[in-house]
């Protein structure tokens, strides 16, 4: 089922005063096809999980229209929109044992105990919780907990599946494994999925496509790798991940950054030579080694930091004309640590660097 949302308006408060008005979800136009993984990302506040609710049927919109296919939600009760939600808490009801938590839906829609034995055989298995019908929710890991709200939502057979920061309550290990599963599911039913989160891995590494929110408005949409290598301000540019701003110049159809000149993509509508621009290059994108030969080293800087993280180690290095610029070296174990104070040269394609906007 495809899910669309147009014009999409609400804001609370101003009732008695106009300016108590706060404005969550700021004329928003999405549309979310069939079968399609679509996560919002943003900062708290950004009207995120307003939106949810929204489509959810657990707030009424100020303005606009939901449609799921063809038929309009607005004014259809949230028990009748064929839609289930994860919640962050789990929700899972503390008195009744997996089976029973699974199964309250079908109870409520007054299936037989055939029907509910059927459905229940292939949620239980989909969800890796054979065996597990008759445990307490107090005897159950973080990991079953989700997984009990999560077959809770599927078991109803819903169009459209909704996740409000479902793994959030999870430490690192355990969320990066739920996140494969609940990916590999969302992928077998073919379920059209709208997910909310804060963090960025989390988005990048389940979507098909991102949504960038902020103050209740989108900054940018797609795939994650379009807004990792293509974002469209900087706001979208730091939100996703690490990321240098440097200014550089259009120059004989290149860009000028420092002393160093870059044959770049320069896409950007309306830039011509002499302009100045923000332009942007990923901390990983930069290499990072010993000054082999001083005289041909293109960009030449001293390490101010060095920070090892197991996988990688993040160094800041400061570079005269340009200031600190962060870079990543994966693998340590196989080259060396630069000490601080360390003399380096730093590298990168110039396909890395990207051009954000004009400074005026």
């Amino acid at each position: 089922m495809e899910l669309r949302l147009q014009d999409l308006f609400k804001e609370f408060g101003g009732y008695d005063e106009p300016s108590s008005r706060v404005v969550a979800v700021d004329h928003v136009n999405l549309l979310v096809r069939e079968g399609e993984l679509v996560t919002l990302l943003g900062p708290s506040g950004c009207g995120k999980t307003t939106l949810l609710r929204m489509v959810a049927g657990f707030e009424d919109p100020t303005g606009g229209n939901i449609f799921f296919g063809g038929s309009r939600m607005n004014d259809v009760p949230p028990n009748e929109r064929n839609a289930a939600m994860v919640f962050q808490s789990y929700a899972i009801f503390p008195h009744l044992d997996v089976f029973e938590n699974i199964a309250f839906g079908l109870r409520l829609k007054r299936l037989t105990e055939r029907e509910i034995k059927d459905r229940m055989e292939k949620v239980l298995d989909l969800t890796g919780l054979t065996g597990l019908e008759r445990r307490q929710p107090n005897q159950l890991s973080g990991g079953q907990q989700q997984r009990v709200a999560l077959a809770r939502a599927i078991i109803m057979e819903p169009q459209l599946l909704l996740f409000d920061e479902p793994l959030s309550n999870l430490d690192a290990k355990l969320r990066e494994q739920m996140r494969i599963e609940l990916r590999s599911l969302q992928q077998r039913l073919h379920i059209t999925s709208v997910y909310v989160t804060h963090d960025q891995a989390e988005a990048m590494s389940i979507s098909d496509r991102v949504v960038v929110m902020r103050d209740g408005r989108i900054e940018q949409e797609g795939t994650p790798l379009d807004l990792y290598s293509r974002p469209k301000n900087r706001f979208v540019a730091e939100f996703i991940s690490k990321v240098n701003l440097l200014e550089g110049r259009v120059k004989a159809g290149s860009l000028e950054i420092g002393q160093s000149r870059f044959t770049v993509p320069l896409a950007r509508a309306g830039l011509r030579e002499g302009d100045r621009v923000e332009c942007m290059i990923r901390p990983e994108c930069i290499r990072i080694r010993e000054i082999s030969n001083p005289t041909a080293a293109p960009v030449r800087g001293t390490v101010r930091r060095t920070t090892f993280l197991g996988s990688v180690v993040e160094y800041e290095v400061f570079v005269e004309g340009l200031g600190s610029l962060m870079a990543q070296a994966s693998n340590p174990l196989e080259g060396k640590i630069h000490a601080v104070g360390s003399s380096v040269e730093l590298g990168f394609a110039p396909e890395s660097v990207h051009i954000l906007s004009k400074i005026d």
